[in-house]
């Protein structure tokens, strides 16, 4: 089945209400980040823009995430990815559609097995997963319509996770048409880090989030955009002012943050402030990861020479 995705139908004023949701998202999770995982928070700040390559896409910006948690990053078009030097102490995002060319399959795959990780959205499941790493997730050939559904987290004690859901949280995760369903096909090599049992009922699959482990790196792999571009006010809660989130996560509110999320809505900014936070945690780990692989190479003694 061929399915053709259609460009963002978002108004011009839905769009500053999402780009005020993420600037003031991504100060939440930060914030939270000092106060809950401080080795994470300070790995962020010693973030550089080597650490993070970023291939471009016409349909999601998870570079636009990375801007507002102020994480530098090497931005790199699809077409010159083969040509790059990538290391295996990078984070490599790959944004929907995930259009790399033929060439850079096997270097997105020799990446990955050497200790890279890879991060990529929606349409790149089809155009960069499946051919680089056969036989373990696949597009189960059902398209969604453009949707909302709740999301959940599978894997609480995975560290990728920690602080994106929580307490009452109940974000709202947007499934722009066309987006590609995830079915697992080795589930013995594949963790569901979030799911959607809407998402299964309407379209067949529930992963919404997955990883797993290939040679000595790993594949972050998520269904429909990163930069969620709207939501849905489905109960009460979502539908109270942007401060009330604020305050379920007791975390204060300055006034810079309240003026620009004045007329936000909680679920506005609970979305962003997940997707915030999610991003946030993969950077620092792979950061510290790194970090904590050199420090154990350093301490290691060299092998013993006799004469």
């Amino acid at each position: 089945m061929i399915s053709i995705k259609k460009p963002g139908t978002s108004s011009e004023g839905q769009q500053d209400r999402q780009q005020r949701a993420y600037a003031v998202g991504s100060r939440l999770a930060r914030a939270r980040l000092e106060c809950d995982a401080p080795d994470d928070a300070q790995a962020l700040r010693e973030v550089e823009a080597s650490d993070v390559v970023v291939v471009g896409g016409c349909y999601d910006h998870v570079e636009r995430v990375l801007g507002v948690l102020d994480l530098p990053y090497t931005a790199l078009d699809g077409e010159s990815l083969h040509r790059a030097r990538l290391r295996p102490d990078q984070l490599l995002v790959v944004n929907c559609p995930g259009t790399v060319g033929k060439r850079a399959i096997s270097s997105i795959r020799d990446f990955v097995a050497e200790g890279g990780s890879l991060f990529t959205t929606d349409w790149a499941l089809r155009n960069v997963v499946e051919p680089a790493f056969p036989g373990i997730v696949e597009f189960n050939e059902r398209p969604t319509r453009d949707d909302v559904v709740r999301i959940e987290v599978c894997s609480k004690d995975n560290p990728f996770l920690a602080g994106v859901l929580d307490g009452q949280d109940d974000p709202q995760w947007w499934l722009e048409g066309s987006s590609y369903p995830i079915r697992v096909l080795d589930p013995s090599r594949v963790e569901v880090l979030l799911r959607s049992r809407e998402l299964e009922k309407k379209y067949g699959e529930a992963p919404v989030a997955v990883l797993f482990h290939y040679g000595k790196g790993e594949v972050f792999h998520m269904i429909s955009h990163y930069y969620l571009q709207r939501t849905e006010l489905r109960e009460a809660r979502h539908q109270k002012p942007a401060a009330s989130y604020f305050a379920e996560k007791n975390v204060a509110m300055s006034a810079p943050e309240a003026a620009l999320a004045s007329d936000l809505s909680l679920g506005e900014l609970e979305s962003a402030a997940t997707s915030s936070r999610l991003i946030a945690n993969l950077v620092a780990r792979k950061k510290r990861k790194v970090a904590e692989e050199r420090g154990s190479q350093k301490k290691t003694p060299g092998p013993l020479h006799t004469r």
